[in-house]
Order: structure tokens, then C-alpha cells, then sequence
């Protein structure tokens, strides 16, 4: 029987760690693909262009909205996001789950397309860890961590819109409450009455 892929959204404040938990994730439910983002922001130490994000200038992105290549795109801290649609519906066609690992904003936008998409929200245990955490990682200046921090606070105010909330403190907990999420969300109702119906008009006796 045919079935629809799932969409799996993961999203969070600036420095709570998805990047690790994106990854590590995908290392352990191996039936879910990841859908790399696109930015114009500056590619950090040890990011892989096509891994981690698709790099592109202003002009590329620019160019890229205006063919309607994006699911979403959403403008975060001076830099654009997006979301390639190709990817996304083409997996989803195929079948196949995806996670996105997307911004507030471009999470709810996802959400007005994709009703049935399923949005987590990353937290760290404290906000101190959270900043200890920006600026430990050392990738930009103290201005830079500020005001990722300050918008970490208004990103908060969005986490009742969001289906499940996940306390990231240690990584092993995470991946297993994320892994959990997804398990049930696969047993849902709503995705298995199709099969359901089938199996009740198979006549074996």
C-alpha cells in the first residue's frame, strides 16, 4: 500500500544544540531523511557546504524565491533561511519521512502547508546553559551571542504552538524522547487507517 512520508519539523533557539541532535537522530532512525536548509549566512568552521546548510549569496537566494523554489524561507538574526521544496515533496511523494531543521517562523509557515507535519521544539535545561553554550562555541562575536540570546527569549513565547517540547541537557535523553516522538507519531491512527481498511477486505479462509 502506498503511504505518505511524514514530516518531522525540529526547531529551536540559537545555540540549544540541533545541529548535534540533527545529526546523531538521523544516525539512530535511519527511516527518516533530513532536508538540508539554504542561507545567507557565513559558513562557519568545519560546516560542509550541502551538509549542513547550501551556502548562497543574497542574490542566489533572492533568485530562488522568486522561482518559487522554497517550502519556506524566513529572515533570521540579518540572515535569510529556507527550505527547498523539491526535496521535501518529492521525498514525502516517495513515501519517505523528512526532517526540517528550521527556524521559529519557518516552522509555523511549514505548518500552514503541511497541517499534519509534526513540530518539535528544542529547549535547553537553563538559560544559563544556553548562554554558556553561544558563547562557548566561539563562533561569533559577543555582540553576535547577545543578540542570538535576546531572541532566544521572544523564540520561547512560540513553544505552545508546537506539538512536543524537549528538554535538551543531555544528548543520549534527547535522541531517545525524539526517537520516541517519532515511533508514536508512525503508529498514529491517522497514518495507519488506510492499512487498516486494507486488511480488513483481504478474505484468507
Amino acid at each position: 500500500m502506498d503511504r505518505k512520508g511524514m514530516l518531522m519539523v525540529l526547531s529551536g533557539p540559537s545555540g540549544v544544540g540541533k545541529d548535534a541532535v540533527r545529526v546523531e537522530f538521523l544516525r539512530e532512525c535511519a527511516t527518516i531523511e533530513s532536508s538540508v536548509s539554504a542561507t545567507t549566512r557565513a559558513k562557519r568552521p568545519g560546516e560542509v557546504d550541502g551538509v549542513d546548510y547550501i551556502f548562497l549569496t543574497q542574490e542566489a537566494f533572492g533568485g530562488m524565491i522568486e522561482e518559487g523554489k522554497f517550502l519556506e524561507h524566513t529572515l533570521y538574526n540579518g540572515n535569510y533561511y529556507g527550505t527547498p521544496r523539491p526535496f521535501v515533496e518529492d521525498q514525502l511523494r516517495s513515501g519517505r519521512d523528512v526532517l526540517l531543521k528550521i527556524e521559529v517562523q519557518g516552522a509555523l509557515n511549514v505548518k500552514k502547508f503541511f497541517p499534519e507535519a509534526i513540530l518539535v521544539f528544542m529547549v535547553p535545561p537553563t538559560m544559563e546553559t544556553l548562554w554558556q553554550r553561544l558563547v562557548g562555541r566561539g563562533t561569533g562575536t559577543h555582540e553576535d551571542c547577545v543578540n542570538r540570546f535576546k531572541l532566544a527569549y521572544r523564540e520561547m513565547c512560540y513553544a505552545d504552538q508546537y506539538d512536543y517540547v524537549v528538554v535538551n541537557d543531555k544528548l543520549p535523553d534527547t535522541i531517545r524522547d525524539l526517537c520516541a516522538i517519532y515511533k508514536a507519531e508512525c503508529c498514529r491512527r491517522e497514518r495507519n487507517i488506510a492499512l487498516c481498511n486494507q486488511l480488513m477486505t483481504e478474505e484468507v479462509l
